[in-house]
C-alpha cells in the first residue's frame, strides 16, 4: 500500500513528465506517441518508475523509444527538475519500464474475435 506522500510524488512527476515529453519528446524518441501509463514512488521518494505506453501507426518499436529515453535520462531529470524543484526537495531518480497492457487487450481481443467467427462458423 502506497503511502499519501508516495501517491503525490508520484502524480506530480506524472503530470510534469507528460508535459516535458509532450514538449521535447519528439527531440528524444520521434514521431512515436508516448504516454505515460503509471508511476510509482518508492517509500523513501528517491526513486520513481515510470509506466508507459507507446502508440505508433509506423512501427512499433518500442524498445527503441524505451532506449532513447533511458540515453536522454540526464536532460529528462533536468527538464522535470526546473518543472518541480519548487515542490519537492529532492528531486527523485528515473526508471523507465514499458506498459504492454494495451498490446496484450489487443491480443486478447483478436483471440475473442476468432472463436467467436469459429462458434457463427459452425451454427451454420
Amino acid at each position: 500500500m502506497e503511502s499519501k506522500r508516495q501517491l503525490q510524488i508520484a502524480r506530480i512527476v506524472k503530470e510534469n513528465l507528460s508535459s516535458v515529453l509532450q514538449i521535447h519528446g519528439f527531440e528524444i524518441y520521434g514521431r512515436a506517441f508516448v504516454t505515460i501509463a503509471t508511476v510509482r514512488a518508492t517509500s523513501d521518494l528517491g526513486l520513481v518508475r515510470i509506466y508507459f505506453s507507446v502508440f505508433n501507426a509506423e512501427n512499433k518499436d518500442n524498445e527503441a523509444v524505451l532506449e532513447a529515453l533511458k540515453s536522454n535520462l540526464n536532460p529528462l531529470k533536468k527538464r522535470l527538475g526546473l518543472k518541480i524543484r519548487n515542490k519537492m526537495r529532492r528531486i527523485p531518480e528515473l526508471e523507465f519500464y514499458l506498459d504492454d497492457t494495451m498490446d496484450e487487450v489487443f491480443k486478447m481481443d483478436e483471440v475473442f474475435k476468432k472463436i467467436s467467427e469459429e462458434k457463427t462458423g459452425e451454427e451454420e
